[in-house]
Parts: structure tokens; C-alpha cells; sequence
């Protein structure tokens, strides 16, 4: 009778699975590279991937050089780091609420900011220099106050969307009242409101580098309780997770990091809502490949959504946020309407 041995040191079997979301992860870091090369290209003087290049490696007094140093590159850098913030805070909130439907406005972070940055630029214009301060704190304050509402022996994700709900309405109404107030003074505050990387220089980039790496380590370490919740409260307490303490650290982080992305860009929205929701549908809901998926997919979106804006309308600089909602509603629409067929 013939014997099969096994061979111990065979391969593994591979894992479709995994194979495919690092397939994605690899094609989504080529799509952000190809983005900033791009946005590094287009403008109003279009200058060449290879004089790109130059410019970023060799010293020179090239004026290709100075227009990449100087005005693009510290313009795409931003709005990649932006683009991260938003989507990453959009993909935990989605998470932490069980709804693909939310995102940072969903907690009063874009309508706190948002009311802040107003509040600075309208009635109080010589304080200028500390509106990205104003914007970050606002949008803490409003995510505070809703969390503080919906808390009732715990802050489930019902409560707290209902909270967010209300704060947006009355934040929203005050924002509009105010602006009508002073309607000699709004044309100062629309491009703020609509969301825009115009006049964003090494400044802007330095301020939102920190925020963006302090939020990508602490969203390292929460990748586990993220994972957790959504399988549900109660599953969530019984594999020994502390649930309201989970939910309250991911809330402020991604408060933090939607706070400080608004308070540099203005109220680009859209980003945490579309970005993470697509990125679930091609590497599925597992926070250690979801979570960067969305953070790579936010920041390739943002700097191709700035290129396009500032390129098919030149030379009007038209706002970022206003494009992406333009060109992105659309697409999210059909994303639910082939969900509900499925």
C-alpha cells in the first residue's frame, strides 16, 4: 500500500483575501504618487515630469524650481495631509457609529470649525493669525458639547448621531445669521467655507504636519478597539473591551485630526464620507487595511480634486470643496444605489 508523506516546508497556501488588499494598498500608493507628480505639473505655467524632477532634486535659481518649491509643492503636500485627517477620521466615526453614512460634520467638527474661522474672520479680522487655532479649538468644542448631550449612563452611537444632528442645525443657523448680519464682509469668508488649498504655503504644511502624525500613531494603537465596536456593543464587552472609553478616544481622535485638516483648508467635505466608504468595499472593514486604504485614497483624492479645480478653470482658483462635492455626490449615489441591489 502506498504511503503519502506530507512535506513539512511546503508553502503556505496563499490568502485571495489578503493578496487583494495589498494588491489595493500598492495600486492606491502608485494613484497619490501619480497625483502629487501631477499637481507638481499643472498650473498655470505647465511644466514637464522631467523638469519636475530637476527642480525637486537639483539646486538651481530655475524658475521651474521656484514654482515647485515654492508655490506647488507645499500646496499638494497640504492637501495630501488634509485629505489623510479627513479620511481617516471619516473611517473611524463610520466605524464607531456602525453607519457608512457617517462623517466628521456628523459630530459638529465641520460646523464648530467652521463657526470659529466665521466668528474670527467677521468680527474680529485683526485676529486673523490665529484662525487655524480658532477653527481646531471650535470644532473640539462642538464634538465636546455633542458627546456631553447624548451622554445618558453611556453615549450610544443613536445618541450621539441625533446630538450631532441638532448641534450641526444650531451652529449652522448661527454661521448663516451671522453672515447675513455682515453681509459687507462675507466675500472674505466664502472661500474658507467652501474649502480651498489657494495661498496654502510651507507655513500651512509645517502647521498641519504634526496634527497628521500624532493622529496616525494614536490611530495605531486604537486599530484594535476600532475592530471591536464594530462588531457591536455588547460583543465588543464580552472580548473584554471598554466601550464607552473606546468610543470616547476614538471620537476625540478623530476630532483632532478632522479639527486640524478644516482649520488649514477650510470645510472640505465629502472626503470622509466617500473616501472610507469605497475604500470598505474594495479591502473590506478590517481597521489594519481599511484604515490605511482610506488615508491613501483621502490624500490621492484632495490633491487630484486641487489639480483639477485650479487647472480646467484657470485662472480662476476655484475651490476644492465645491468640486469635490460637485463631481462626488454623484458617484456616492450610485455607490447606494448598487449596494441596494446587492
Amino acid at each position: 500500500m502506498a504511503v503519502t508523506v506530507s512535506n513539512p516546508i511546503a508553502a503556505p497556501a496563499k490568502n485571495p483575501a489578503l493578496a487583494r488588499s495589498g494588491a489595493v494598498l500598492m495600486i492606491g500608493i502608485a494613484l497619490l504618487f501619480l497625483a502629487l507628480l501631477v499637481g507638481l505639473m499643472s498650473g498655470a505655467i505647465a511644466i514637464p515630469a522631467r523638469e519636475v524632477v530637476n527642480a525637486l532634486f537639483r539646486a538651481s535659481d530655475s524658475e521651474a524650481r521656484q514654482i515647485v518649491w515654492n508655490l506647488r509643492l507645499p500646496r499638494v503636500l497640504t492637501g495630501m495631509l488634509a485629505g489623510i485627517c479627513l479620511s481617516v477620521a471619516g473611517a473611524f466615526l463610520q466605524g464607531v457609529f456602525r453607519n457608512p453614512l457617517a462623517d466628521p460634520g456628523i459630530i459638529g467638527v465641520s460646523s464648530g470649525g467652521g463657526l470659529a474661522a466665521v466668528v474670527i474672520m467677521i468680527l474680529y479680522p485683526e485676529q486673523i493669525a490665529y484662525l487655524p487655532i480658532s477653527a481646531f479649538l471650535g470644532a473640539l468644542a462642538a464634538a465636546a458639547v455633542v458627546y456631553l448631550l447624548a451622554w445618558k449612563g453611556g453615549a450610544s452611537p443613536i445618541r450621539l448621531i441625533l446630538a450631532g444632528v441638532a448641534v450641526n442645525s444650531l451652529l449652522g443657523a448661527v454661521m448663516a445669521g451671522l453672515m447675513i448680519l455682515n453681509s459687507e464682509k462675507v466675500q472674505a469668508v466664502l472661500p474658507w467655507m467652501s474649502g480651498s488649498l489657494n495661498g496654502r504655503s510651507w507655513p500651512h504644511f509645517d502647521s498641519l504636519l504634526p496634527y497628521t502624525a500624532i493622529g496616525l500613531a494614536a490611530s495605531v494603537l486604537l486599530v484594535k478597539q476600532a475592530n471591536l465596536l464594530v462588531l457591536g456593543d455588547d460583543a465588543a464587552k464580552v472580548l473584554g473591551t471598554r466601550v464607552e472609553l473606546s468610543r470616547l478616544w476614538i471620537i476625540l481622535l478623530a476630532t483632532f485630526m478632522a479639527g486640524a485638516a478644516i482649520s488649514i483648508v477650510g470645510m472640505v467635505g465629502f472626503v470622509g464620507l466617500v473616501v472610507p466608504h469605497v475604500a470598505r468595499l474594495l479591502v473590506g472593514s478590517d481597521y489594519r487595511i481599511f484604515l490605511p486604504a482610506s488615508a491613501i485614497g483621502g490624500g490621492a483624492l484632495v490633491v487630484a480634486a486641487d489639480t483639477a479645480a485650479r487647472s480646467w478653470f484657470d485662472p480662476i482658483e476655484f475651490p476644492v470643496g465645491i468640486l469635490l462635492a460637485v463631481l462626488g455626490a454623484p458617484f456616492f449615489l450610485y455607490l447606494l444605489r448598487k449596494g441596494a441591489r446587492r
